[in-house]
Formats: structure tokens, C-alpha cells, sequence
């Protein structure tokens, strides 16, 4: 069935993705215009049914991103990041102690001194409302699932996806078709392993100067603490148990509000046992006789997860292309040893926004914002990220111990001499190669949830506020399933039931397939966080937009 032409609109900027970095650049954008006195049309799509219902992090951020784009954000009654950090630990864990590492041995951009804790959500929802108080137009619950090109190849837009199609592909009754919103020039900013970020690096062959991407994968809880246990504005950050030394990640738990905790893990994914489930660490982490104690008289409320950009500083791909850009996490700008990156989100949507508005002020549009891409390494931006782009690669080749003691090291010789001992490293392979085969490697047995302190999957999916429609075009795509079962299931073990944190797949015993197993996927139960895109031994799980709003719906992470 042919499906009818769709309407139009035309503006001068569209933004995918109104996270950190989408509504800086939105808000910068109304400023500019304000200041020098032209009118620009600026609109804004996200895929979560409202502003903040798909960002989650840590967060501990480092307010000059927010310092840049409202100076005066401190003053305002209903900012969102309230609790200045306290008190900074760091602890290294064994499996049954463990001890808190001096702050004195860490170098000062590792310190968390001046910075806040709070909700990235809840923060972004606040970007939100100053951005519409401003002008700008944002339509929740409208994923962008195309990009728009021109004849000559240039991007003039995206189009939004269609609603009411059925599972099979057949438009149900309740069919709309999506909406073409074209502009001068196109920002994406889409987050972690963006859908048509993949497709744009691809086609403008953007990463063909840079190392290839590393992910990690975010795993939060949030709980109500017990009056006694609650320490407003202390940060704690820990590595070692529960991971092996070959596999990077750690944990951190944040005090801040009322009485709420943060806490998460992230595992790196370049790990190699594909019976590791980092899910399952995270549970783990929390019985340690140095953590558990801080959940004694606590409620959980909140669950989420997210892939995380790793690779720094030698992974950004090139940022601009006819058309349009990348910002924030879409470009890779989070900072790992600081575990931030949302203040160089909202930086780069800064510059990204100063670029567009004077080339849009020339006359010109359709072309590349070269400003915006030989700009950012001699900007905050670059000052932050560069002088830790060797952790992340020591870490991986030399494990825990050595890697982070070098990667130490070599932060200290770029804090004091601007100079590192290691050049610029690369990555080593791309985190979906690191798998070793099931027959290569000690199984991982882990302990039943005890419903108290530890939980599994369906539970914690429940406290993410996670709905899809059922009856639409599956956005999880499996390329050749005759793979899934040939490798990722006989080869390797099916590691997909257990590196996605949401119960999304499974492999089940079924007498009427072929073998007598099956791969059943759970879309209902998605996240949003993308890992099977990532870490899929053979590349073969395509993550693109569901329908409408779809998806997780986070409170106060």
C-alpha cells in the first residue's frame, strides 16, 4: 500500500533530541536572535512522551556548562541542582573490604569540589521550560526516524515516524502519517549510539579520521534513605569488586535532596565473558560490607540504564557535514575518569548554536559549520577531555590495577607538564569484538535476588515507568536470524540475556524451532539503552526509534 505524501514545515533550525545538549543549543540560539535583533525559528523533536523522560545519569555535574548558558541559574527558585558536593571518597574494593584512596593522590580536574548533585532529568525538564519561555517549539512523543536529504546529498531536515502501523507493516485505523520538518541546518543530538547518528557517521564517513567509538553501560537505581544514613552532598565513587581485573567499570553513589540516593554501576563493554551480565554486578556491588549498609531502612523507587560514550578525546568523529552537526553525547563527549559529560553536552550545543546563527546571519545554510568543528579542541571542551585520553585505553589493555595506575600517572604528567608519557593511545577493538567464545571461558554464577537489597530485571524494568504500544513494527531488528542462532546463541552463549539490563531477550526452549530453542524478543520491556546495538558479537541488532512515545518515563533520575 502506497502511503500519502507528508505535510511539511519549514524553520531554520531543527534539533533532535532535547537532552543537554539539544536545548542549549536551543536556548543559545533565542538568545543570539534576541541580542542582535533576527528572528530564527528553532524547533525541537523527543522521542520520550515529555522533556527528561529518556535522560538518565549519575549525575554529579559540573555546573560550567550551566555557568556559560544562564549565568544567573543559581538564582532562580526552582533550579533543579540544589546540593553542592560535600565530601569527595573514592574506595577500592576487594571481595570482602576494601579502602577509601586519599584524595591528595588524585589529580585536581578529578575533583568534585564546586560541582552538584541532583537529577539530569529533572534538569533537562527545567532547559525545557526556559526554552519554550524563549520561543523555541518542542514536540515530545515525536521520535525522528528519518533524516531528509536534498538531491546534491545535503541534509534539509528529518521526518518523524509514522503512527498506527501494525506489527505486520499494515496501517491500522488510527493512522498518521509522520511530519517532514526541514531546515536550514540539522542538530543531533541523540545521545549515546543515536539511531540516525549511526547513519549520518556512516554515510559522511565521519569517524574515517578517528579511533572507533568505545561504550560503556550505566545501570541506576534511586532510593529514599533512612534519616540516618543520609549524608546531603557525599560522593562516593568505588572500583575492583565485583569486577575482574580485565573487566573496567565501577560504581558511584550520590546523597542529595530529600533523603535520595543515586547509585550505579557502569561496566565497561569491551569486557570479554559473554556470561558476564552487568546487571547482575550491579546486584552484586550492593551487598559489599563496605556499601550495604547504606541501604539498611531504604526504599527503592527508580531504575534505568543507558550506554555511555567512553572512547574521549581520539574517538570524536568529525562533528559537521552539509546540512547539519553533532553535539553532546552524539559526538562523544563525555569525560570518563571525571564521569561527566553533560556540561560539555550543554557547551557544545553552545558553539554548535553560535556557528549556525552566524552562518544563518551570512545567508548561508545547507553547508558545513567548520567554526563549530575547528572550534572544539581548543575549547573547554577539548582543555577537558584531552588530558585524560590515555585512561581509558591503559585500563583496557593493562586491567584495573596497572591500567588505572598509569593512566594516573599519566593524568599527573598532563596536569603539571601539559605532556603525557603515552602520546595519544588508541582503543584496541571495537567493544562488540572483545567477546571470547563460551568454550573459552569460566562461566559466571550469580546469586538469587533477595527482593530486599538485590533484584532482577522485570521488577526494576516496572520502577522505569517503561510502556510501548504492542501492536507496531518491531524496533528491535534482528539482520539475519539463522546468525543470532548459528553465533550468538551456539558460539558464544546467547550473552544477549544477559548484557541487556531490561530482560528484553531470551533464549527458550521451544520443541517446534529449529534446534529446539528460540530467540524471543521482549520489546515491550526496552530501555532505551541501546547496548544490544553495541555489544551484539556480530552486529547484527539494529536499534532504530519506536513508535510515537515509547519508552522509559524516569523520575528524578
Amino acid at each position: 500500500m502506497a502511503l500519502p505524501e507528508r505535510e511539511g514545515m519549514d524553520f531554520d533550525v531543527v534539533i533532535v533530541g532535547a537532552g543537554p545538549a539539544g536545548l542549549a543549543a536551543a536556548i543559545r540560539l533565542k538568545q543570539l536572535s534576541a541580542e542582535k535583533g533576527e528572528e530564527i525559528s528553532v524547533v525541537v523533536v523527543e522521542k520520550g512522551g515529555e522533556v527528561g523522560a529518556h535522560i538518565l545519569s549519575g549525575a554529579v555535574v559540573d555546573p560550567l556548562g550551566l555557568d556559560t548558558l544562564l549565568p544567573e541559574w543559581r538564582d532562580d527558585p526552582e533550579r533543579p541542582l540544589k546540593t553542592a558536593v560535600e565530601r569527595d571518597e573514592f574506595l577500592f574494593l576487594t571481595k570482602n573490604s576494601g579502602v577509601t584512596l586519599p584524595n591528595v593522590f588524585f589529580p585536581k580536574l578529578l575533583s568534585n569540589h564546586g560541582n552538584f548533585v541532583g537529577s539530569l532529568s529533572n534538569t533537562v525538564k527545567w532547559l525545557g521550560a526556559k526554552a519554550e519561555g524563549l520561543g523555541v517549539e518542542i514536540y515530545p512523543g515525536f521520535p525522528a526516524s528519518e533524516v531528509l536529504y536534498d538531491a546534491r546529498g545535503t541534509v534539509t531536515g528529518i521526518a518523524t515516524g509514522d503512527l498506527g502501523i501494525s506489527r505486520t507493516g499494515e496501517p491500522r485505523d488510527d493512522f498518521t502519517r509522520g511530519m517532514e520538518l526541514r531546515a536550514k541546518y540539522t542538530v543531533f543530538g541523540e545521545g549515546a549510539r543515536g539511531s540516525l547518528t549511526k547513519t549520518l557517521i556512516e554515510r559522511f564517513q565521519l569517524n574515517r579520521n578517528s579511533d572507533h567509538q568505545k561504550y560503556g553501560l550505566g545501570v541506576k537505581e534511586l532510593w529514599q534513605l533512612s534519616p540516618e544514613k543520609f549524608q546531603p552532598g557525599l560522593v562516593q565513587h568505588t572500583m575492583g569488586w565485583p569486577l575482574p581485573n580485565k573487566a573496567g567499570g565501577g560504581s558511584w553513589l550520590y546523597h542529595f535532596d530529600d533523603h535520595l540516593l543515586s547509585v550505579g554501576f557502569v561496566t565497561h563493554l569491551n569486557y570479554e565473558n559473554p556470561t558476564l551480565s552487568p546487571f547482575e554486578e550491579f546486584q552484586r556491588f550492593k551487598t559489599h560490607p563496605m556499601i550495604r549498609e547504606t541501604f539498611e531502612g531504604a526504599k527503592r523507587i527508580g531504575y534505568g540504564a543507558r550506554a555511555i560514550m567512553e572512547g574521549g578525546w581520539q574517538s570524536v568523529p568529525k562533528l559537521v557535514f552539509p546540512g547539519g552537526c553533532l553535539v553532546g553525547d552524539s559526538a562523544g563527549f563525555v569525560n570518563v575518569p571525571r564521569i561527566k559529560g553533560s556540561h560539555n553536552a550543554i557547551l557544545s550545543g553552545i558553539q554548535a548554536a553560535e556557528a549556525i546563527f552566524s552562518a544563518i546571519a551570512a545567508g548561508r545554510q545547507g553547508d558545513e559549520l567548520t567554526a563549530y568543528e575547528e572550534g572544539w579542541r581548543d575549547s573547554p571542551i577539548g582543555r577537558d577531555l584531552k588530558p585524560v585520553r590515555n585512561v581509558k585505553p591503559l585500563w583496557s589493555k593493562y586491567g584495573t590495577l596497572v591500567g588505572i595506575g598509569l593512566g594516573g600517572l599519566d593524568m599527573w604528567m598532563n596536569t603539571i607538564a601539559n605532556a603525557s608519557l603515552f602520546g595519544t593511545l588508541g582503543h584496541g577493538k571495537p567493544d562488540h569484538a572483545c567477546l571470547k567464545p563460551l568454550a573459552e571461558v569460566t562461566p559466571i554464577v550469580y546469586p538469587k535476588p533477595d527482593g530486599k537489597l538485590t533484584f532482577d530485571r522485570l521488577s526494576s524494568v516496572y520502577l522505569s515507568n517503561t510502556n510501548h504500544e504492542e501492536d507496531q513494527p518491531p524496533h528491535l531488528k534482528v539482520k539475519d536470524m539463522g546468525l543470532q542462532k548459528t553465533s550468538e546463541h551456539d558460539v558464544y552463549g546467547g550473552p544477549s540475556s544477559r548484557y541487556c539490563p531490561a530482560g528484553v531477550y531470551e533464549w527458550v526452549q521451544d520443541a517446534a524451532a529449529s534446534d529446539g530453542v528460540r530467540f524471543q524478543i521482549n520489546a515491550q520491556n526496552c530501555v532505551h539503552c541501546k547496548t544490544c546495538d553495541i555489544k551484539d558479537p556480530n552486529q547484527n541488532i539494529n536499534w532504530v526509534t519506536p513508535e510515537g512515545p515509547g519508552g522509559p518515563n524516569y523520575t528524578n533520575l
